[in-house]
């Protein structure tokens, strides 16, 4: 696989990073996510943690785009709070981004190490719900 990079938005990660550090409180809400629309607008959200199986904040953050109008999302970032940096989404979330953004871009990586690719590199070989849809016409 060959994974290429994109360059790291740290405006977006910086985001993240202040959702995370100012929003995230107690067990509840633990991971912010931050994305950039086509339109260039930052859009936050933080996951809502439940025992039986909440939403991440990369899906929260799905919902409160499109509340907001932006429907096409170019990179999107989650940051964990207590200052544990970018944390990769969960196989779910990959999926369910790939699907609604074949497109995407992520951030992920620790530190130094951060770089910035495309959702098809986190989910090589994947089931493309698009895909497998009848044709309306």
């Amino acid at each position: 696989m060959t994974t290429q990079t994109h360059q790291v938005d740290h405006e977006l990660v910086q985001a993240a990073a202040h959702v995370a550090g100012t929003r995230c409180r107690g067990d509840n809400h633990t991971m912010a996510a931050a994305a950039r629309a086509r339109d260039g607008r930052i859009i936050t959200a933080v996951n809502a943690y439940h025992f039986t199986g909440g939403p991440c904040a990369e899906l929260v953050l799905i919902g409160a785009a499109a509340a907001q109008g932006a429907y096409e999302l170019d990179t999107i970032v989650a940051v964990g709070d207590r200052d544990r940096g970018v944390v990769p989404p969960c196989g779910r979330c990959r999926q369910v981004l790939l699907d609604y953004f074949p497109a995407l871009k992520i951030i992920v990586g620790e530190e130094d190490r951060v770089r910035t690719v495309l959702i098809s590199d986190l989910l090589p070989e994947s089931y493309v719900w698009a895909d497998h849809q009848l044709d309306a016409g």
